[in-house]
């Protein structure tokens, strides 16, 4: 569509590399975008909003500390959790408080300024405090939490006291229908109610979208605009579905690529100063440079070559290499975040 003679996604790409607020309408005018050429201008455009801000990019790491999840019935996409796939974490592990320790070191040591501490439910956030205990007493790496919707008020206090740095709790769509679908084990609100308490608590709060599970455009500019209300938000996740054999979505199609990245970014011109998180897992590591090139700015599941523990991404069954990662950071000119 051409308005006097200029297509309008370009008046609207204009807007955007101004800082104006830009209507649901024109998001959508993005996501539907579809020729390369607008493709390209609205990638363009969402990278230069980023490098603005920073050209440097956060790298994290990760121990993931358990698969043994309580969550009945199952959420219909997990391979994370025991005997859910065997192309994920099929046999159950909890891992000690020395297999942390010798995980967050290796981090420390290779440089990665940070680590993402993730797990089952069941615990009420005591595995969480457990981690943060781990890594802030014995490290001087960043840590984010990531054990969803279990933790209490208690449990996010104590996080709060040893100073964890990001509690994540990705509420993944916010169409209460699809989300009733494919987790029929949990309840929206309540995740919804730990990202208060985070907020509250004044963590710095992570959450995102699980894009291509059921819900449309419109439901994930809606989810984008609600997340705006937590005034500690620092860091959106968004994640592109991928299947896991032997789930009860193992034949459901996999988001694809090219739209995963046109919502990247969109999500950075609708916040142009936060983190934007591509799990290297979720996106493939071989396309990493299109998530950057989309304005992401933090790679997550980056793993060093020292790293002592095995490793499975949510999402995929590989994960992030962490000198192919650099030297991709590197070759677009862009500057990876590292411990000093």
């Amino acid at each position: 569509m051409k308005i006097f003679g200029v297509k309008l996604i370009d008046r609207i790409l204009e807007k955007a590399i101004k800082h104006k607020k830009l209507s649901d309408k024109e998001f959508m005018e993005l996501l539907e975008a579809d020729s390369a050429d607008d493709t390209q201008k609205l990638f363009k455009t969402a990278v230069e909003i980023r490098n603005q801000e920073s050209k440097v990019i956060k790298l994290t790491s990760t121990v993931h500390i358990t698969n043994k999840c309580q969550i009945q019935p199952r959420c219909k996409y997990c391979g994370f959790a025991e005997e859910t796939s065997t192309k994920g974490y099929y046999n159950a592990f909890y891992k000690t408080d020395e297999e942390i320790l010798k995980a967050v070191k290796s981090i420390q040591e290779a440089k990665i300024p940070r680590v993402s501490c993730s797990g089952g439910y069941g615990y009420k956030g005591k595995q969480a405090v457990n981690a943060a205990k781990i890594v802030k007493g014995n490290t001087d790496l960043e840590i984010l939490v990531n054990v969803g919707g279990d933790l209490t008020e208690r449990s996010i206090n104590e996080l709060a006291e040893l100073k964890a740095d990001t509690v994540c709790c990705n509420l993944e769509t916010i169409n209460e229908d699809v989300f009733n679908e494919v987790k029929p084990g949990e309840i929206l609100q309540d995740r919804i109610d730990v990202c208060e308490m985070v907020d509250e608590a004044g963590i710095e709060l992570s959450s995102g979208l699980l894009l291509g599970i059921g819900e449309d455009n419109e439901d994930r500019i809606r989810h984008l605009r609600y997340l705006s209300r937590f005034k500690n938000l620092g860091e959106i996740p968004v994640m592109g579905f991928n299947p896991y054999e032997d789930t009860p979505m193992s034949d459901h199609t996999p988001f694809p690529l090219k739209e995963q990245l046109k919502f990247i970014a969109i999500t950075r011109i609708m916040y142009p100063k936060l983190r934007i998180t591509v799990p290297t897992p979720t996106i493939g590591p071989e396309n990493v440079k299109y998530s950057l090139n989309a304005g992401a700015n933090n790679l997550a599941t980056v793993i060093a070559d020292n790293y002592p523990l095995e490793v499975k991404g949510v999402g995929s069954p590989t994960y992030g290499n962490y000198n192919e990662v650099v030297k991709v950071i590197e070759s677009l000119g862009l500057q990876p975040q590292l411990i000093n």
